[in-house]
């Protein structure tokens, strides 16, 4: 008996020719190599389908087109090469393709003052696009540190100004009386409202490297108060220190990251958005910053 021939729908044509934007499959799990990581990830691949009488693409060639990324680590170059694949295994109907990654990048962090480290996972989408021959590809980053509101600081030091107020008028101060008073419930009246906070980070690359460790670094460095992991109570006293001062707004925590960006000859624009989630209200304070870099 003669084999058949296996029917393929996606080759008839299709009943309304109209061209599409994007065709392809969201949440594809997968393995990537980031910074010597074998990192769980997934995926979302497609391409535009610009023959508008064929009915569909051939979505199988987009998934075996991924498997170039279980072999090496993730590039610029090696997005660019997954995305030549999809065009080349749809010669005739696309003419740009799409990638986008998630995954969770793990970074081990020192406490900061004892012999502790702890892992600490940073949310990344990596999206690369093909369209006219022109090749990009952006980061999305997302960090969180704590905020101390610089206003709520201020009044909480009036507080304790006017508690001591009360508590030493008319008595001769004494040293050990001040210490023990600075040291007492009763001395710090009043504290500070920090909250949780994230920077989103929409970074455009130039260059040859995906630098995900040494943004995140950059990010936390300019921040000055990152979310900690491990600790013990010299760290929590380190973190409360570190707090203390370094007070900020959401305004501060935009313009810090906006400098810090700046800086790396990796980026060639950005999007940030920094949400401090507020402890003293029920909504959130919010600032955005965005910059291109002209060239010289």
């Amino acid at each position: 008996m003669n084999a058949l021939t296996l029917p393929d729908i996606a080759a008839q044509a299709s009943r309304q020719a109209l061209p599409l934007d994007w065709v392809g499959m969201c949440g594809i799990a997968l393995p990537i190599f980031i910074d010597g990581q074998r990192l769980s990830a997934s995926a979302d691949a497609g391409v535009s389908l610009d023959d508008g009488e064929a009915r569909g693409i051939h979505m199988s060639r987009l998934y075996l087109a991924l498997e170039m990324l279980e072999q090496q680590p993730l590039t610029p170059a090696l997005l660019r090469n997954v995305l030549q694949r999809f065009l080349d295994t749809h010669e005739g109907l696309s003419k740009n393709a799409f990638l986008r990654i998630h995954t969770d990048l793990l970074l081990k962090r020192p406490a900061l003052i004892s012999p502790l480290a702890g892992w600490k996972s940073y949310p990344v989408s990596i999206e690369a696009r093909l369209e006219n021959q022109m090749f990009h590809v952006e980061l999305k980053i997302d960090v969180t540190y704590s905020s101390t509101c610089p206003c709520s600081a201020a009044l909480a030091r009036q507080l304790i100004q006017q508690q001591f107020l009360q508590d030493f008028a008319n008595t001769p101060l004494q040293h050990e009386d001040v210490l023990a008073w600075l040291g007492s419930a009763n001395g710090i009246t009043a504290t500070p409202h920090s909250q949780r906070s994230t920077a989103q980070l929409n970074i455009q690359l130039q260059g040859v490297d995906l630098p995900l460790t040494d943004l995140i670094n950059a990010a936390e460095a300019a921040l000055g108060t990152a979310v900690q992991t491990a600790v013990k109570r010299a760290d929590e006293q380190a973190f409360a220190l570190a707090n203390g001062q370094n007070l900020m707004f959401c305004e501060d925590a935009a313009r810090r990251l906006n400098l810090a960006l700046k800086r790396s000859d990796a980026v060639k624009a950005f999007h940030l958005k920094v949400i401090h989630a507020e402890s003293l209200h029920a909504h959130d304070a919010v600032a955005e910053s965005r910059w291109t870099r002209h060239p010289a």
